[in-house]
């Protein structure tokens, strides 16, 4: 079968972060970096499938943000090159979930400089900088709410709620050491959080021009073509109501329903293919093998 699963994973590794070559995550050997094997946040990480769903539908939500949106508008290429950033943004995720500790330091380093950059003003006139201690924890809570929210849906959906506590008090980390302040680390807090910041999104022409490049990046092969218009499909639906409603993107209950019965019925093929993705190197750097 390994005719069949090899270029299944070459497809996959070819969406993600490794495939940019600047982390080697089986060395040095013991080095459990910031969370290390033990951790929810290795558990919550380690599927491909969600983690891409998770990802793109925190795209999808942090495009309503104008402020934050503004950043990546005015200093971003992502226009150009989708992909280019959803495997930049991969490399960090994984690199700091599943690295050595040096992996780790070096990465938040390297994008706490970038984000002393990224300064200018809004569409409304408001000035901002990717910095901002306030911006910095919208991003975080957009991500890691949809990557936990992919994981209860596709991964685990019977990870318990200590658990998933665990895995937000645990990730906050990560937003601290990057400038973030005030990090919600529970459920409950996520949740206050999200609702307290409504007020202050919209969609605009720029929320609407995010969407339609997301929904149009181009795949990286005919053969993903498929896959990554599910995977898009599935990050919509993965959207809080509120916020696809503003979004203006809607879906039909059973068109929701075969979305996830679709992926449910794929991810297990793409489980089977990966044997050297972020989680299983990372185990190994570990010396554990059935990672």
């Amino acid at each position: 079968m390994e005719f069949i699963r090899r270029p299944i994973e070459r497809q996959i590794m070819s969406l993600t972060g490794l495939s940019l070559g600047q982390l080697d995550l089986e060395n040095p050997k013991g080095d459990p970096g910031l969370f290390g094997p033990d951790s929810i946040s290795w558990q919550v990480h380690g599927d491909f499938t969600s983690m891409l769903i998770g990802g793109i539908s925190a795209l999808m939500l942090q495009a309503l943000h104008p402020l934050a949106l503004a950043g990546v508008w005015d200093h971003s290429n992502f226009r150009l090159d989708m992909l280019g950033r959803l495997r930049r943004t991969g490399q960090f995720i994984s690199g700091t979930t599943f690295g050595s500790s040096g992996d780790a330091d070096w990465l938040i380093d390297k994008v706490r400089r970038i984000h002393l950059q990224v300064t200018g003003t809004g569409l409304d006139g408001r000035p901002y900088a990717a910095s901002d201690p306030q911006l910095l924890t919208w991003v975080h809570v957009a991500e890691v709410s949809n990557f936990l929210a992919a994981h209860l849906r596709y991964r685990n959906p019977d990870l318990s709620p200590a658990d998933q506590d665990r895995y937000y008090d645990e990730i906050a980390v990560v937003a601290e050491r990057l400038g973030a302040t005030d990090v919600p680390r529970s459920r409950q807090h996520i949740a206050d959080y999200l609702q307290a910041i409504r007020p202050q999104l919209l969609c605009d022409e720029r929320s609407h021009e995010v969407i339609r490049l997301l929904l149009n990046a181009p795949a990286p092969s005919l053969l993903a073509k498929p896959f990554a218009a599910l995977m898009m499909q599935a990050g919509i639906d993965l959207l809080p109501d509120w916020a696809s409603d503003q979004l203006g993107l809607h879906q039909r209950p059973p068109t929701r329903t075969l979305i996830r019965a679709t992926v449910n019925s794929t991810a297990p093929v793409l489980r089977w293919a990966v044997r050297n993705g972020s989680v299983q190197r990372a185990q190994r750097r570990m010396g554990r093998h059935g990672g």
